[in-house]
């Protein structure tokens, strides 16, 4: 047999969707940053770099210089080497989900955590969905149960809505987080810690949100100590699980903290590949970032299903103007402020509902809660401006009628406020008191702490 029949016989014999691999090396490592040359490959894509450790190291390409890729590796970097292989792989752009994932904790990369076994997805959906038309979304027309009074009452949040949760370290965010999982009157709750301190992640999980609350729950965990990209990951899988139950008609509660950390690990990656720093520390490209993933968040089309978000963000010091914040607010339908000082003073759920706000809140209640919810607050302000002077014995009562029945009201207005951690106020049980409140006669009525 002659050689053209030869290589026609092993032809046949050979599959022929086989593609050679394409492989690069490893260049240049400073801090977290990678470089390669010798693969290109899309920003986004992932790829495992083999060097001389135990295990290969997961990456992601998340710039490029000419012909160099710049790699942010999402676990351990042990065992690298100049020249080591990088391989690129495609079977990463596709995540599980499904209703087994409910009671389950699991990392940025869609990994358990809970020692429970591996997941039993129902499919498999690409990690980037496709983002909804603003003309398509069904409007925020229904209120939804939180189960907070102040909340429900003051501060009505609407199915569909995104609201800010701004606070400082240490008032009770976390407790607030955990009640609004358990009381919640939404079919499902998927929470995001990002960014915050692997002791709290447990204690969230066992402590705060309870048996009850993980059982209708999906919990996406990125400590502190994970690499920054698995700190975006994680954020961003939050947010496509809670897309894919709004597709199957579920209303969603989503609760991510927090939003800070998601744009400091944003800005890590961003200044370790070069883009300059611009507000405060922050490259252009973390204010780019914020949108993106907020709106993904919202009602889907008209008689679908919805996502509810409230999204933490970190006010450093106490400060409303922390450059996160300001853009925070500004993208979001809403945001609700704790204040140290309420907390210092023992008043949980320490709300200021003088600084927060609802921006849907007009369009899902009736006239008569919207107009008990503002008397409230003129009356709550009204004690508040008079408040150094009465402390001090300086007001005169008669003075001001307005003072005067300020100062009668405050301490059942202060009670109303707070509630028990254990303790759930329904939607149309907080609307009634608040009410019962504005319209009670000065007879001592009192509002009982639930």
């Amino acid at each position: 047999m002659n050689l053209p029949d030869r290589i026609k016989q092993y032809q046949e014999q050979v599959p022929r969707d086989i593609l050679p691999e394409v492989t690069g090396r490893l260049t240049r490592m400073v801090g977290l940053t990678l470089e390669a040359v010798g693969c290109p490959m899309v920003v986004g894509e992932r790829c495992l770099i083999v060097g001389s450790g135990l295990k290969p190291v997961e990456a992601e390409v998340v710039g490029f210089d000419d012909d160099r890729m710049f790699l942010m590796p999402l676990t351990a970097i042990d065992g690298l080497k100049p020249g080591a292989r990088v391989i690129p792989i495609d079977s990463a752009g596709h995540i599980p989900v499904g209703f087994n994932l409910l009671g389950r904790v699991i990392n940025g990369a869609a990994e358990p955590l809970d020692n429970k076994g591996p997941l039993l997805p129902d499919a498999h959906i690409p990690y980037n969905g496709q983002s909804i038309n603003p003309l398509d979304r069904a409007p925020i027309r229904e209120s939804m149960d939180v189960g907070i009074r102040a909340i429900n009452s003051m501060l009505s949040v609407g199915t569909g809505q995104r609201l800010g949760l701004f606070a400082g370290s240490g008032v009770g965010k976390s407790m607030l987080l955990g009640m609004m999982t358990k009381f919640t009157s939404a079919d499902i709750t998927i929470v995001g810690l990002i960014g915050e301190r692997g002791r709290e992640v447990k204690e969230f999980i066992e402590d705060i949100l309870g048996p009850e609350g993980l059982a209708k729950s999906v919990v996406v965990a990125a400590p502190a100590d994970d690499s920054p990209l698995m700190r975006l990951r994680a954020a961003m899988l939050t947010t496509r699980i809670a897309e894919y139950f709004r597709d199957q008609g579920k209303n969603v509660l989503l609760l991510m903290d927090s939003l800070t950390r998601y744009a400091q690990a944003q800005r890590e990656i961003a200044l370790a590949v070069g883009e300059p720093p611009a507000t405060k520390g922050y490259p252009p490209s973390v204010f780019a970032k914020l949108p993106q993933l907020v709106e993904r968040a919202g009602n889907g089309v008209p008689g679908g299903g919805s996502i509810t978000a409230f999204y933490t963000v970190l006010t450093e010091g106490d400060d409303q103007q922390d450059p996160i914040a300001d853009a925070s607010r500004a993208i979001l339908d809403g945001h609700i402020v704790l204040s140290r000082s309420l907390a210092e003073e023992g008043h949980y759920p320490a709300i200021d509902v003088e600084a927060s706000i609802s921006r849907v809140m007009p369009h899902i209640v009736s006239e008569e809660h919207m107009k008990a919810a503002q008397k409230f607050k003129q009356v709550y302000a009204r004690y508040q401006q008079a408040r150094d002077l009465i402390s001090v014995g300086a007001y005169v009562p008669g003075s001001d009628p307005e003072t005067d029945f300020a100062i009668e009201r405050i301490d059942i207005m202060k009670a109303f406020l707070q509630q028990s951690l254990q303790g759930s106020s329904p939607y149309t049980e907080s609307v009634g008191q608040l009410i019962q409140v504005m319209n009670m006669q000065s007879s001592g009525g009192q509002v009982a702490q639930s």
